[in-house]
């Protein structure tokens, strides 16, 4: 990934979503105005900051991206499989964990804090998407199920598509229960000892790979993987896991201009 940073934010992007006319970036921590514990620049309106810092974190992440406010599609996340395609702003949130869309003008965000962050772009038929995958979705097959949304939809060639997969908790840290342990095995029968590994600490999950796995199942060939893990940079990216609960949200953002 590109580090990037625009009046004190620091925000990353894949260099392989790099596209004239298309905004995408997975914005940081850093240069927002809200205090600890949510220190600082936090996109979570229920995590107990302030809404009034939220709403001026948000301002300033979409004057760094070149938007509005009514241009901004939003969805209320539930760690589910359901896809909103978006065709205009919504002043009411829908539920789902991803978002597609072929339309300029519109930037799409969702909010993480250790859950993976997942990037889609089709150049050629101009659609775009992003997901939000914890381990549910990411068992669920979110992204399997934005590969879908975007052949149905827009005419995506799952081998033309470029898919990008953010920073988020890491394999050395995700620690997990036998009830995730026992579903990620019956997801993924054959390859479950790539996504699993067991060591002095218990059995930890490796998210990356699991969505990777999915992905390339789905047919997608050009996936760029971050390997930043939010857990070990709790100063750079909010940690739900590391922090304990109490902390932000970053946000991820792709948009056509």
């Amino acid at each position: 990934m590109i580090q990037k940073q625009a009046g004190g934010i620091l925000y990353y992007q894949f260099e392989s979503l790099i596209c004239q006319g298309l905004f995408h970036g997975i914005f940081s921590r850093k240069g927002g105005v809200s205090p600890p514990p949510w220190e600082s620049l936090n996109l979570g309106g229920t995590v107990g900051d302030d809404l009034a810092n939220v709403r001026e974190n948000l301002a300033r992440l979409l004057d760094v991206s070149g938007f509005t406010s009514q241009q901004l599609v939003q969805v209320r996340q539930i760690h589910s499989a359901n896809v909103i395609t978006a065709d205009l702003p919504e002043d009411a949130l829908r539920e789902g964990d991803a978002i597609a869309t072929d339309q300029p003008g519109l930037i799409l965000l969702m909010r993480f804090a250790d859950c993976v962050p997942i990037l889609f772009l089709d150049p050629e038929n101009k659609a775009i998407a992003i997901a939000h995958a914890g381990w549910k979705g990411t068992l669920k097959g979110v992204v399997s199920e934005v590969v879908r949304n975007l052949q149905t939809n827009f005419g995506t060639s799952p081998s033309q598509l470029r898919v990008g997969i953010g920073p988020s908790i890491g394999p050395d840290r995700y620690q997990v229960g036998r009830d995730v342990v026992n579903e990620t095995k019956r997801v993924f029968p054959d390859e479950y000892h790539r996504v699993l590994r067991e060591d002095s600490d218990g059995v930890k999950l490796d998210l990356w790979k699991a969505n990777e796995i999915h992905l390339r199942k789905s047919g997608v060939a050009q996936i760029e993987i971050a390997s930043i893990c939010t857990g070990s940079d709790p100063a750079l990216w909010y940690s739900h896991r590391i922090e304990k609960g109490r902390t932000g949200r970053f946000a991820a953002v792709i948009g056509w201009k």
